[in-house]
């Protein structure tokens, strides 16, 4: 048995996110306003043929897996990267933020997604938001900064979509936000989980200030059609 985060994709369409999956037994997609994640349930040819016929024509989406699968026939990888995998416990103390919060929804979704293609924090589609909470930060009335939730397989949820305008970054607000999004998934008794670039080390210095540590190592693969 594996641990349910060395395969959150998988883990996630396949349970409290299945509402939002496309495909079937054999493989499954995450809806494509919602992201670009994509899983096999296993590495047989049965399995990644299902998930080789979920890629859009030109299109591409990612696998997120501790093991590698081999890729399925009449695919190309466009992108190999190895992620961290960090999860929380519980968060380090800190003094209250001296700038608001507040709640992000539909009413913000422009804003969120024009942010988001902006910075590039990670995969970011139409409705990325509404796969959990997000919160954030406007300066005049301009979102500035944002963080939120994504996969969310049984016991877990992921924190993601932080980000922070390149106008406004060293104010704390990254920080701050992904507290509020932590000690939200703390409260309703699940563990919060994020993915960084291995080689990112400006980002995981500060998760860990925030209480995250180290789980595994994670590979990103990001396939399209050959």
């Amino acid at each position: 048995m594996t641990h349910p985060l060395d395969r959150p994709v998988w883990n996630a369409l396949t349970t409290r996110q299945s509402d939002l999956a496309e495909g079937d037994a054999r493989a499954v997609r995450l809806a494509e306003d919602y992201g670009v994640f994509v899983a096999a349930r296993d590495g047989t040819a049965e399995s990644l043929a299902a998930m080789a016929a979920l890629i859009p024509p030109g299109g591409e989406l990612w696998t997120i897996e501790a093991e590698r699968f081999a890729l399925p026939p009449g695919t190309v990888a466009v992108k190999e990267a190895p992620l961290a995998q960090m999860v929380a416990e519980a968060l380090t103390p800190a003094e209250p933020p001296r700038f608001e919060i507040q709640p992000l929804g539909d009413d913000d979704a422009q804003e969120m997604f024009t942010l988001a293609r902006l910075t590039e924090p990670g995969p970011y589609n139409a409705r990325t938001h509404r796969l959990g909470d997000f919160v954030g930060v406007k300066v005049g009335g301009q979102l500035v900064a944002m963080a939120g939730e994504r996969m969310r397989p049984t016991g877990f949820t992921e924190v993601s979509g932080v980000c922070t305008h390149p106008d406004h970054r060293g104010r704390g607000y990254a920080g701050a936000l992904m507290r509020v999004v932590t000690q939200r998934i703390l409260d309703r008794g699940e563990t919060p989980f994020l993915h960084s670039y291995a080689s990112n080390a400006g980002a995981i210095a500060l998760y860990e200030s925030l209480g995250f540590r180290w789980r595994n190592d994670i590979h990103a693969t990001v396939v399209r059609s050959a």
